[in-house]
């Protein structure tokens, strides 16, 4: 390759290393603060399940959908004011009832119908900051016991759509770290040994956890 070319690609692998990590630093930093909140949940300044308020209320219902769940659940939704990821239970109760939760970052609601009296009965759990930071670290409206679970808030597809992102922006940013470290002849070796530690490190979480 040409040495204009050459100082070209490096030129733009900086730009590139340098505006990625800028822009995806306070999504790292969110990553990195909410893991530490789940490795320890019993950081006292940290609670948030005990501080949780909790209330329960009733609600007369309209016209509900006389057909399909998640028309139902909608229908609902809309008559109370609810907004977020809608999440089933394993299995729904007689033909004159319907369940299910609406859950979005720091804010849980958990709805048991009546379809017969078209009246509606709803739990509802708010947390603090701590909690919102909590879920965002797993928030992404499917659950591995529900594979047939699927998004339907368009803001739980906007975060896993950033999230993806973020995840796209680091390997970028992990690429354009080796581009820089080959560059550096003189750190090549050194570079080589801290490279092979992070393979060695990683490999013994991946697979040595599951084998030892």
């Amino acid at each position: 390759m040409p040495s204009s070319a050459k100082r070209s690609l490096a030129a733009w692998n900086k730009k590139l290393h340098i505006y990625l990590g800028l822009y995806f630093l306070f999504f790292l930093w969110l990553f990195a603060f909410t893991g530490l909140l789940l490795n320890h949940p019993l950081w006292r300044f940290a609670e948030f399940w005990p501080q949780r308020v909790e209330a329960s209320y009733e609600r007369s219902l309209d016209s509900i959908p006389a057909e399909g769940d998640l028309e139902r659940a909608q229908s609902v939704m809309q008559q109370l004011g609810l907004t977020g990821e809608i999440d089933w239970p394993p299995r729904q109760p007689d033909a004159g009832g319907l369940e299910f939760s609406v859950n979005r970052p720091g804010d849980m609601n958990r709805v048991n119908v009546d379809l017969r009296e078209n009246r509606a009965s709803v739990q509802h759990i708010e947390t603090n900051t701590w909690g919102v930071l909590h879920v965002l670290h797993t928030f992404s409206g499917t659950r591995a016991n529900n594979p047939e679970a699927r998004r339907d808030w368009s803001l739980t597809t906007l975060w896993v759509v950033a999230m993806d992102a973020l995840a796209a922006g680091l390997i970028l940013t992990v690429l354009s770290s080796y581009y820089m470290w080959w560059r550096l002849r003189p750190k090549r070796r050194t570079g080589l040994i801290s490279l092979s530690a992070g393979v060695v490190a990683c490999g013994f979480f991946v697979f040595g956890l599951r084998w030892l």
